[in-house]
C-alpha cells in the first residue's frame, strides 16, 4: 500500500474518531447544563465548562484531521499533516482557559461561600458522562493504534482527564451534601483545574516536537536501522534524518554506492530497496540520496552505530 493510500485510510479513521468525540461532547453538554443549573455546584460547573470546551476542541480536531488529509500540492509539497499539531496546540490553549475559569469560580466559592443542591441529579449525570467517556476512549485508542494521529491523541488525553473530573464531581457532591464538609466542592474544583493544566502541559509536548521536526524516538530509529542493515545496498548508510508530520513519517538518508555502478543501476537497486522498506514501514516516505563510495558529510554511518551498540 502506498503512503498516499495509508494516509487516506488513516484520515478515514481519524475523522470517524473526531465525529464520535463531537457527538459525545454535545450529549454531555446538554446533560451537564441541566445538572449545573440544578445543583449550583462549582465542581459541576467546572465539568460543564470543560465539556463546552470539549465541543469546541472536538470540532477543531475534526477540522484539523480533514485539513491534514489534504494531499500535497504546489504550496505544501510535504502535505498538510502538521495541521494536526496546530490543532493539538489549540486544544491545549482551550484546556488552559477552561482550567483558569474553573479555579477562579472555586476560589470565589471558598471566599464567599455557597451550597450545592440536587445531589442525585448531579451524580446521575456524572455517571452517564463516565460511561460515555469510557466508550469514546476505547474507540480513540483503537484509532490511535492504527493511525498515530496526534490530534486524536491529544483529544484522548483530554477525555482521560474527564474521567477524573466527573469522578471528582461525584465525590464533591457527596462530601458537600451528605457529609456536610464545607468547602469540599470548591476544593475539588481547584483540584480539577490543576489536573487540566497538567494534562494540557503534557499534551503540548508531542505537538511542539512535531512542529519542530524532532527525530523519531530512539526505539523507532533503531528499528528502522535494523531493517536497513538487512540490505547490502545500504551498507554505507549515513546522515539519517527522521521526522513526523500528522500521521505520515518521513525518513531520509545518504548511502554510498560503488564507483562502478551506473546512475541507472543505482536508481533501480535503491528504488527496489525503498519499496521494500516502505512496505515494512507503512505510512513512511523514504528518500535516499546517493553518494560516491567513501564520501560522507556526517559521522553517523550505519556500521559505526551498530558497532558502538554492540560494544
Amino acid at each position: 500500500m502506498t503512503t498516499a493510500k495509508v494516509a487516506a485510510e488513516h484520515s478515514v479513521h481519524s475523522t470517524r474518531a473526531a465525529l464520535a468525540s463531537v457527538a459525545v461532547a454535545l450529549m454531555l453538554l446538554i446533560g451537564k447544563t441541566w445538572a449545573a443549573y440544578a445543583t449550583d455546584s462549582t465542581a459541576m460547573l467546572g465539568s460543564l465548562a470543560d465539556t463546552a470546551l470539549d465541543v469546541i476542541a472536538s470540532i477543531t480536531t475534526l477540522v484539523g484531521v480533514r485539513i491534514a488529509a489534504v494531499p500535497a500540492d504546489t504550496d505544501h509539497r510535504f502535505g498538510h499533516g502538521k495541521a494536526e499539531a496546530l490543532v493539538a496546540l489549540a486544544q491545549v490553549a482551550l484546556i488552559t482557559v477552561s482550567a483558569i475559569g474553573i479555579a477562579w469560580r472555586a476560589v470565589d466559592r471558598l471566599m464567599n461561600g455557597g451550597e450545592t443542591e440536587a445531589m442525585g441529579l448531579g451524580i446521575g449525570v456524572s455517571l452517564l458522562a463516565i460511561a460515555a467517556t469510557f466508550a469514546l476512549l476505547w474507540y480513540q485508542r483503537i484509532v490511535i493504534a492504527r493511525t498515530g494521529s496526534i490530534a486524536i491523541k491529544t483529544d484522548n488525553v483530554h477525555y482521560k482527564s474527564d474521567l477524573f473530573l466527573n469522578g471528582s464531581v461525584i465525590v464533591a457532591l457527596i462530601l458537600d451534601q451528605a457529609l456536610r464538609i464545607g468547602g469540599a466542592d470548591a476544593m475539588f474544583g481547584i483540584g480539577i483545574a490543576l489536573w487540566l493544566v497538567w494534562g494540557a502541559w503534557r499534551a503540548s509536548g508531542e505537538a511542539v516536537n512535531q512542529l519542530m521536526d524532532k527525530e523519531w524516538p530512539e526505539a523507532e530509529r533503531e528499528r528502522f536501522l535494523s531493517a536497513a542493515a538487512e540490505y547490502p545496498e545500504l551498507a554505507g548508510l549515513h546522515d539519517l534524518r527522521t521526522r513526523k508530520s500528522g500521521t505520515v513519517r518521513f525518513v531520509q538518508f545518504h548511502v554510498w554506492v560503488p564507483a562502478n555502478w551506473t546512475v541507472q543501476e543505482a536508481h533501480d537497486r535503491l528504488d527496489a530497496v525503498e519499496e521494500e522498506l516502505q512496505s515494512r514501514f507503512p505510512g513512511t516516505e523514504i528518500l535516499i540520496h546517493v553518494d560516491p563510495e567513501g564520501q560522507t558529510d556526517r559521522e553517523t554511518l550505519l556500521s559505526q552505530e551498530i558497532t558502538e551498540k554492540a560494544t
